[in-house]
C-alpha cells in the first residue's frame, strides 16, 4: 500500500504559521527530501495528499501538487486537525478541498466535458466530482508530494522519468498508489504526466489500457491550446506554438475511447 503520512507530520501542521503555510518550501518540518540535480536543488515538501478513495472510477492524474494547493491542503488539515478529526477525516477533507483549485479547475472540467467523461459517469458535468460525487473520482499527482526546484514550483524540468531521484518519487508513491486501482480509467493531464504514467506502466504498476491520455494540461499558461481543444479559437488564429492538426487528433482520439468505454 502507499504510505500515509499525515500521521507524522500533523504535529507540525498544527503548528504551522500563516506564513509557512503559504510558503511550506521554507518550512523545515514538511521538508522529506532534498537534492542536488545539476546545479539545482530540488525539494520534495509534505502536503496532505495521501488520502485515495479506491472506489474511484476514474483518477485524474496532475504534474505535482504547486505551492497554491499545497496551502490550501494544509490550511484545511490545519483546520481539521485544530478541530479534533481523524487523521483520515482530516486528509480526505484537505485533498477534496485543495486538489486542482483555483482557475486551472474551470479549465480542466472544460476538458473532460469535452471528451465525454461527464456522459462515462452518468453526472451532468465533471464539476460535480468536487461537489457532490467526489465519490467517483480520484485526485493525483505523477510528483504526489509538492517538488520545489530553487525555491520554485516545479514545471518539468528536470524531467522526471529520466532523473533517478524524482523517477523514485513517482515510483515509491503515485506508482504504488496507482497499482491499487483496477477498474478505473486514468486521465494524465498532459504530455509530461502521459509520458510518467507510460513509464509506469512499462514497470508493470498501472495497465496502459487504462490511460486516457491527450488532454492538454488546464494550466491557465496553456490558454491557447486549451482554446483550440474546447473549439473556442479557431486553427488559423493559433500562433505557432500551437499544434492543431495534433491537438485535433488528441481530441478525437480521446472521444472515441471514451465513447467506447461508455
Amino acid at each position: 500500500m502507499t504510505p500515509h503520512l499525515l500521521s507524522t507530520y500533523a504535529s507540525a501542521i498544527r503548528d504551522l504559521t500563516p506564513s509557512a503555510i503559504e510558503n511550506p518550501q521554507t518550512a523545515a518540518p514538511l521538508e522529506m527530501e532534498s537534492h542536488t540535480v545539476g546545479a539545482k536543488r530540488v525539494q520534495m515538501v509534505y502536503a496532505p495528499f495521501d488520502h485515495v478513495n479506491r472506489d474511484a472510477r476514474v483518477v485524474i492524474v496532475g504534474m505535482t501538487p504547486g505551492r497554491f494547493q499545497a496551502a490550501n491542503a494544509l490550511r484545511a488539515a490545519q483546520q481539521a486537525l485544530r478541530a479534533g478529526r481523524s487523521f483520515d477525516q482530516a486528509a480526505s477533507e484537505a485533498k477534496v478541498f485543495a486538489s486542482f483549485s483555483g482557475p486551472m479547475r474551470t479549465n480542466l472540467v472544460r476538458l473532460l466535458d469535452k471528451v465525454g467523461v461527464a456522459q462515462l459517469l452518468g453526472i451532468p458535468s465533471t464539476e460535480h466530482l468536487w461537489t457532490n460525487r467526489s465519490d467517483l473520482v480520484h485526485f493525483t499527482s505523477a510528483l504526489r508530494y509538492p517538488v520545489f526546484v530553487d525555491g520554485e514550483n516545479w514545471s518539468g524540468q528536470p524531467d522526471m522519468v529520466r532523473t533517478p531521484q524524482l523517477r523514485r518519487w513517482l515510483e515509491t508513491y503515485t506508482g504504488t498508489e496507482l497499482a491499487s486501482f483496477r477498474d478505473a480509467v486514468l486521465v494524465p493531464l498532459g504530455p509530461k504526466v502521459a509520458a510518467a504514467l507510460q513509464h509506469l506502466a512499462s514497470q508493470g504498476l498501472v495497465e496502459r489500457s487504462a490511460i486516457l491520455d491527450g488532454l492538454p494540461h488546464p494550466s491557465g499558461a496553456n490558454a491557447e491550446r486549451i482554446a483550440f481543444f474546447l473549439g473556442d479559437k479557431p486553427a488559423e488564429r493559433c500562433s505557432a506554438k500551437t499544434n492543431p492538426v495534433a491537438l485535433s487528433a488528441a481530441r478525437d482520439s480521446l472521444i472515441e475511447r471514451v465513447r467506447q468505454l461508455q
